[in-house]
């Protein structure tokens, strides 16, 4: 059911409830104890004062004993009391009650009734009976304003003794016990009001704090966060906070740095297809001329710029099918050496190939020839000899190739990006006889592959491909 209350009349509501519950069962249960103990002293204390009444009415009895007992109860002051004379010939009744007006046929005890008389009109018959057989009962009498407690006991000589207690007074002292609990329950409410408000407003605060920095992540500041305090939920709501903000903003910048990656590929590309079109247009107007050695330059010019063309493509179409994640890996059984000799045997580069330990993988040999190549040519045309090619297959997880120059080395500030596509070691659009995604493709295919290709400088640069001898099931092209 949907909620028509903010968090903090909620949190109110709740928690005045849950006081206002406890304050009123907490007055019910103390009320009720409180009521059971004064009613236990009440009677109690009535008991003991009528067992005393009745040993001394006894003891007083002398000849006659009902002029004795009346003097006797006269002369007790606040004890309201009768007797029943059944020696005098009132019959007790088989059920039903006693009218108090024919209690007795003595007149002279008519003057004896006292308080309670005008307010308790007859008597249960069983308790008048159950004292005459020898018993002590005790009843609770209705009267108004309030009851009355009566005792009765036999005397002997046909003679009932019944005292009255007035519950009075236990009335108004339970009255003043429930205002007063009454009163302690709503002061605890109002108590609890205050708490929950101060509560409420303690809940709300980081909450609030929350949402509106949440808002202004919205609108695009990507750097809010905000301060820890304490280790509570709302700490762990704020912790959750600020590293969702954190991963939020991390994926935008990447996000951006990709667009810009993506412009800037865009218009390498088109730089790099705009040179050798633009030359090729160039040199098939001159193919008309009637100059043979002028022709045979513009076929070479024309060739030259339809292989780089051609070989532009063919790495656009790599890059393409590696973002793709379309790349196609055939694994099988390679040796590195053999692969390398090939590689250089390809390129035309003069190095000296080393090789310890088993140097047998398991990979795609077209695509680990093609990282062969791409570092060969790389050492060839931004290095120097001597050029020194390395297999350290002495490892048992792990083969290590490294192709080491000994020229310059790689500047500091290209370092970082090397690998990246169009990067170029002359850091110029100029028309070079590579097009900067040779190191870019080495590194897809390595990623293909599992491994890693890194480089550091050490008199001069040294690449380092790390392939693992077998391929791992959850290595895929990217």
């Amino acid at each position: 059911m949907r909620s028509y209350l903010g968090l903090r009349a909620r949190i109110t509501l709740v928690i005045v409830l849950i006081t206002t519950a406890t304050a009123t069962a907490v007055a019910v249960a103390a009320y009720r104890l409180q009521a059971e103990s004064i009613e236990g002293r009440f009677t109690a204390a009535a008991t003991v004062g009528f067992a005393s009444d009745l040993d001394q009415a006894r003891l007083r009895q002398s000849g006659d004993p009902l002029p004795s007992t009346v003097a006797y109860m006269r002369g007790r002051r606040g004890i309201d009391w009768a007797l029943f004379d059944f020696g005098q010939g009132v019959a007790a009744p088989v059920r039903g009650v006693y009218p108090m007006s024919g209690a007795t046929a003595t007149s002279d005890l008519d003057s004896s009734y006292g308080r309670p008389l005008n307010r308790v009109r007859e008597l249960p018959a069983s308790l008048v009976d159950e004292a005459r057989r020898g018993g002590m009962p005790r009843a609770v009498l209705p009267a108004e304003p309030a009851s009355v407690l009566a005792f009765a006991a036999y005397l002997g000589s046909d003679i009932v003794l019944v005292e009255f207690y007035d519950l009075d007074g236990i009335r108004r002292e339970l009255e003043t016990l429930r205002r007063d609990l009454v009163l302690i329950a709503v002061v605890v409410a109002a108590v609890g009001l205050v708490a929950a408000l101060l509560a409420a407003q303690a809940i709300q605060h980081p909450v609030r704090r929350v949402a509106a920095a949440a808002r202004r992540l919205g609108q695009g500041e990507l750097g809010v966060r905000l301060p820890v305090r304490g280790r509570d939920e709302l700490a762990d709501l704020t912790r959750s906070f600020n590293t969702m903000a954190g991963r939020l903003g991390e994926s935008i910048e990447e996000l951006t740095a990709k667009d810009r990656q993506q412009r800037q590929f865009i218009a390498n590309v088109t730089h790099d297809l705009r040179t050798p079109v633009a030359a090729m247009i160039a040199v098939v107007d001159s193919l008309d001329e009637a100059d043979a050695e002028t022709r045979s330059r513009s076929a070479r010019l024309l060739g030259t710029q339809s292989r780089r063309l051609a070989k532009l493509v063919e790495d656009l179409l790599e890059i393409s099918r590696f973002d793709a994640g379309a790349a196609d890996l055939r694994p099988e059984p390679v040796d590195l050496h053999a692969l390398l000799e090939d590689a250089i045997a390809v390129t035309g580069v003069r190095a000296e190939l080393r090789s310890t330990g088993e140097s047998t993988v398991t990979a795609d040999p077209r695509r680990l020839h093609t990282i062969a190549c791409n570092l060969l040519a790389n050492a060839m045309h931004h290095g120097a000899e001597p050029i020194t090619v390395t297999i350290d297959g002495t490892e048992g997880e792990r083969v290590v190739l490294r192709v080491a120059d000994s020229g310059p080395g790689v500047p500091p500030d290209l370092a970082p990006i090397l690998f990246d596509r169009f990067v170029r070691g002359d850091r110029s659009r100029a028309a070079t006889e590579g097009n900067g995604l040779g190191l870019a493709i080495a590194r897809e295919n390595a990623l293909a592959h599992g491994a890693s290709l890194e480089v550091h400088h050490a008199d001069g640069a040294v690449f380092t491909l790390i392939m693992p001898r077998e391929r791992r099931s959850g290595d895929a092209a990217r």
